[in-house]
């Protein structure tokens, strides 16, 4: 076991924790913030991704001893009140089906226009091809994008 201070969502989090724990774990099990979700395990579904650094990440492979000082930004972290450009273009465009994966997913794309503001049909594409969606909203996640793109 070991301390590590941890800042996320703008505050500094302690944990001690194995340093091998997946900083997925962290989240859910040691600090109470279930908004990151455990699809795979294995980094191939992309629904427990969060920002490290402002870069989408898959928590569920990075061990806290890697984190070190880097900022991490969970779902809960990305706006106050549920007003992100991603969020408010999810709702309107009635992305979430089941919502497993959507935490992941708005991430993701949060990363993305962060990086690219205005992200083209194949980029969109190309950078959330990595999240699973088990209900298959696939373009309306894409629509979602381009709004969300246009509000910034």
């Amino acid at each position: 076991m070991a301390v590590y201070n941890l800042k996320i969502n703008g505050q500094t989090k302690q944990v001690d924790v194995d340093p091998a724990t997946p900083m997925l774990w962290v989240l859910r099990e040691h600090l109470d913030m279930p908004g990151t979700k455990y699809g795979c395990g294995v980094a191939m579904c992309g629904a427990c991704t969060v920002h490290v650094n402002g870069v989408a990440v898959r928590s569920c492979q990075l061990p806290v001893v890697a984190v070190g000082n880097k900022e991490i930004t969970t779902i809960e972290g990305l706006s106050e009140n549920g007003d992100h450009p991603v969020q408010k273009a999810w709702l309107e465009h009635d992305v979430a089906q089941c919502g497993y994966c959507q935490t992941g997913q708005i991430m993701t794309a949060a990363a993305l226009l962060k990086a690219n503001p205005h992200p083209t049909e194949a980029q969109i594409d190309t950078a959330m091809s990595g999240n699973i969606c088990r209900c298959g909203t696939y373009v309306r996640i894409r629509e979602a994008i381009q709004t969300a793109a246009k509000q910034q």
